[in-house]
């Protein structure tokens, strides 16, 4: 469904925690480093290989391997 909202010309904005979503995206904006109190800040913004390449990204560090493991596929 999101994937036909982007075909018709639509902006779909997701807060998603799965990595198959995650790396579909064109565009990413990460919150962190933590949940609740502990995060809040922008720890990276970009596409989900430039996110993946982001120290200090716990998404970035998951993404990374999510990634890899697609490629292999």
């Amino acid at each position: 469904i999101l994937q036909e909202l982007v075909r018709r010309g639509n902006t779909v904005v997701v807060i998603e925690h799965n990595l198959d979503v995650i790396k579909s995206s064109d565009y990413i904006i990460d919150f962190g480093p933590d949940g609740g109190a502990g995060g809040g800040k922008v720890i990276a913004k970009g596409t989900p290989e430039e996110i993946a390449d982001t120290p200090g990204s716990y998404t970035g560090e998951y993404l990374a391997k999510a990634l890899k493991k697609h490629l292999w596929k």
